[in-house]
């Protein structure tokens, strides 16, 4: 942040957090998704424009005007234990940092620190970057960084999950870690892969994975605040939509239940149904089998038999005021995305969303919500990426657009390849825990994190 006053920085953020906000309006949208037109920028926050990166000087991305962001943690860049960053950023999460942590990283401020929690979708068997490792031949895992919202800048990092396979999302828990899943079901030699790992915010993980949460091609999770319970998404068609009850609420190494959502008397296939259409016949079906090994029924072949719904490619989830929001990456009338909004008290669901065409909405996949009630998508399409946000009228708006090239002498001081990289996919966006001031989201290749800052309340994020 060379030449900039840090406190400036923020001086365009005046935030603010409004009760319900643009989700309550979008809830009761009922328009025919046909109608909807993709606007070339938000109307509120205004047209984006080619912004220079402050780490490097670099115009990565284009933003509305008054937004400004740093970069931190690419691939190769030597973290805090010494470690180089690992590649293929994917889903994220924030945390209010823990006293011990306070202590232990230097810096001040400490009242305006937020933790993040990232994954590393790496699917190679070359090693483990850290012990404990759950498979020490497998890349994947996690790291975690520690981030100043006053003086806009990284503090910390440190890997923190080792020995797994392509952790693509997850999600946090109300007792303050990370849930990481696996998306594959790929068996090395004796060691099954496929299971959701627990990485608390300001340690490393012990790598144990949580068997009974089920053995699929896992994708994101949302947890129930009031009750513990965890909401699973499936990268898969067709996939499931699960929830795990665990024995003991914020323990969930002590096993659980798990079962899949069923629509109706009978299995229903959701992969069509457009905006508005409702689902109030929810029930749910115990997985008799939540491990299975090679050979055995798999856990959504399971759930279908008794009944269970299918989805097109389950990915993000979010929890927020008493719903969880859950993305279908390939489901909707033209199988370019369907976003669903799961009333955990009522046990009903419907389509939020879904995208007539690629033009509006291109296969989005991370979600999140911000402080002020707005939804943020991370696309994952084809041609040039970007996150969108959702309005309160159901029209979908390019908030950042991915503008990443790289140079042909490289970037001086990091370790990644020449190149276009316009067409990679954005993933874990995720506002910061302080006051909601920061957006941090990846982009998943050459591997970078950004930190995004500005004037949020001007618009629906």
């Amino acid at each position: 942040m060379t030449g900039l006053d840090r406190r400036g920085f923020l001086t365009a953020t005046t935030l603010g957090v409004v009760a319900g906000g643009p989700l309550a309006a979008l809830s009761a949208r009922t328009a025919d998704a046909s109608t909807m037109v993709k606007r070339p920028f938000s109307s509120d926050y205004g047209p984006l424009v080619p912004v220079k990166d402050h780490t490097t000087g670099l115009e990565l991305l284009k933003l509305p005007r008054g937004f400004e962001y740093v970069t931190h943690g690419w691939t190769g860049d030597p973290m805090s234990d010494g470690r180089p960053t690992p590649g293929a950023h994917d889903g994220m999460a924030a945390f209010r940092p823990s006293g011990a942590l306070k202590e232990r990283v230097k810096g001040t401020g400490k009242g305006h620190w937020t933790v993040l929690v990232r994954n590393h979708e790496v699917g190679s068997l070359n090693g483990a970057f850290v012990d404990p490792a759950y498979d020490p031949a497998a890349g994947g895992g996690t790291t975690s960084l520690v981030f100043d919202t006053r003086a806009g800048e990284f503090l910390d990092s440190w890997a923190s999950l080792g020995g797994t396979v392509r952790n693509c999302a997850g999600g946090p828990t109300p007792w303050g870690s990370w849930l990481s899943c696996e998306e594959t079901t790929e068996i090395n030699g004796e060691v099954r892969h496929g299971y959701v790992f627990e990485v608390p915010h300001d340690g490393v993980s012990t790598a144990e994975p949580y068997k009974e949460m089920g053995r699929f091609s896992h994708e994101a999770v949302a947890v129930d605040p009031r009750t513990g319970w965890v909401y699973e998404t499936e990268d898969a068609t067709p996939s499931g939509f699960y929830r795990f009850r665990p024995k003991v609420r914020g323990d969930l190494s002590q096993g659980g239940v798990l079962e899949m959502m069923t629509i109706g008397s009978s299995p229903y296939v959701t992969y069509a149904d457009g905006t508005g259409v409702t689902y109030p016949e929810i029930g749910w079906v115990v997985i008799d089998e939540p491990d299975p090994g090679p050979g055995e029924t798999s856990v959504v072949r399971q759930g279908i038999a008794k009944g269970g719904a299918s989805f097109n490619r389950l990915e993000g989830a979010w929890y927020h005021d008493g719903t969880v929001y859950i993305v279908s990456t390939s489901g909707g009338p033209t199988g370019q995305g369907q976003v669903f909004a799961y009333d955990i008290a009522e046990n009903t669901m419907r389509v939020l969303f879904a995208s007539p065409n690629a033009s509006v909405l291109n296969n989005p996949d991370n979600i999140c919500v911000s402080p002020r009630g707005g939804i943020v998508l991370c696309e994952d399409g084809s041609g040039v990426e970007f996150l969108h946000g959702l309005t309160t009228d159901g029209e979908i708006f390019p908030f950042a657009e991915n503008a990443v090239v790289i140079p042909a002498g490289g970037v001086p001081g990091k370790n990644v390849a020449p190149g276009n990289y316009t067409g990679s996919e954005w993933c874990g966006s995720v506002f910061d825990t302080k006051d909601g001031g920061w957006l941090f989201a990846n982009i998943q290749s050459p591997g970078i994190t950004f930190a995004i800052t500005g004037p949020w309340r001007d618009g629906s994020l």
